[in-house]
């Protein structure tokens, strides 16, 4: 099982992201998958998931209606498409499987002016 994160980098506060996260060692279609987020001297957080095949999603109160998870099966591809960004979602973010208990190493977003 491998998960690789990229897209994260540095951006002023309200403004965009989009994070990916490629898959592979497994059949991506059979299972939900997650993102976390881990603030320098905080502990890792959910920040959203997302079930097998994208029909269900739930996130962290603190980025509802800001966040988007998505997912394309086809591509083994998971996605996390944030917006408005607050100095505060600065944070390495990582993918994750929960069944097994897979992590990626991470990419790191930091929101600042």
């Amino acid at each position: 099982v491998q998960l690789v994160e990229s897209g994260g980098g540095l951006v002023q506060p309200g403004g965009s992201l989009r994070l990916s996260c490629a898959a592979s060692g497994f059949t991506f279609s059979n299972y939900g998958m997650s993102w976390y987020r881990q603030a320098p001297g905080k502990e890792r957080e959910l920040v959203a998931a997302i079930s097998s095949a994208g029909g269900s999603t739930n996130y962290a109160d603190s980025v509802k209606d800001r966040f988007t998870i998505s997912r394309v099966n086809t591509k083994n591809m998971v996605y996390l498409q944030m917006n408005r960004l607050k100095p505060e979602d600065t944070a390495v973010y990582y993918c994750y499987r929960p069944l097994g208990n897979y992590w990626g190493k991470g990419t790191l977003v930091t929101v600042s002016s």
